[in-house]
């Protein structure tokens, strides 16, 4: 399944895309694309209704974020052999974590505010896994019954804010809108191999990210497994797992976004965003 959350925001209704791309409204079975309803057992039930029995949406609604309730936006620093290489760095021996405010998650195409004081505002396409039901000390042989399912995310990052000044990396991946999360959480029995998604992002048309999940260097059963080791996983936590080479950090000379850029990124079989960058007054 797709699943979706539509409408103006702080009032998004619970649908799902069926299979002819048109959405239809989930609010008489769920509540919310959140907590109890990414446990398996309601995903299951969810797949047995007949999607041309629920309401059809009319028009074209925003989307929000795919996922309500997130607890953890957890990220994965450098987990692209291709990616570390670009920025000139090491592969890190265990992952590197750090923490993005969930106050930043937006609808995959809502527009991005370029923070007050930003020169290096960057993008960074990813792999979002979103946790169905709660995951602690799990083995990496049993992670995937902790996932409800996948999303692109957008890890919007200020890269002066994240390792020009001083402390840890959260602040520049914090700001309002850096977010955005969808347009739809796919369920992972519609996902063969999660490490073989291609992934891309495009700056004004121009092609800036072409990579895949193969290159990652921790996968999604490892990280689902390690994260658990630390700390308990909810149902509606984000784990985004990384970019591939192409962010603007990394080219010579580095290039980053100003108001009025557009920036489209996807995945394979996971739909794509678009977003317009405007300043933060």
């Amino acid at each position: 399944m797709k699943l979706l959350r539509y409408g103006e925001v702080g009032s998004e209704r619970p649908g799902l895309l069926d299979a002819d791309g048109t959405i239809r409204d989930l609010s008489a079975h769920v509540a919310d694309i959140a907590g109890t309803t990414l446990h398996p057992a309601s995903l299951e039930m969810l797949g047995k209704l007949d999607p041309k029995s629920l309401p059809v949406v009319p028009g074209k609604p925003r989307l929000g974020a795919c996922v309500a309730g997130t607890g953890k936006f957890i990220c994965i620093g450098l987990n692209y052999s291709d990616h570390a290489a670009e920025t000139g760095a090491t592969v890190p021996p265990e992952p590197i974590i750090f923490m993005k405010a969930s106050s930043a998650i937006v609808g995959p195409d809502d527009d991005v505010l370029i923070p007050r004081g930003s020169e290096k505002t960057d993008w960074e396409v990813e792999l979002a896994v979103v946790i169905g039901k709660t995951a602690k000390y799990v083995s990496e042989t049993d992670a995937l019954d902790y996932v409800a399912g996948y999303a692109v995310a957008h890890d919007v990052s200020e890269r002066a804010f994240q390792a020009e000044r001083q402390g840890q990396w959260t602040k520049g991946k914090s700001c309002d809108t850096f977010g955005p999360t969808g347009p739809w959480l796919v369920t992972k029995d519609e996902v063969a191999d999660p490490q073989n998604l291609k992934m891309w992002l495009t700056v004004n048309g121009k092609t800036m990210q072409n990579g895949s999940t193969k290159t990652m260097v921790y996968g999604v059963k490892y990280l689902v497994s390690y994260l658990s080791q630390f700390m308990s996983l909810h149902p509606g936590d984000i784990i985004s797992t990384g970019t591939p080479p192409g962010v603007g950090l990394g080219m010579k000379p580095p290039v980053f976004l100003k108001a009025g850029d557009v920036v489209e990124l996807g995945i394979e079989g996971l739909g794509q965003q678009k977003q317009t960058f405007k300043a933060d007054v």
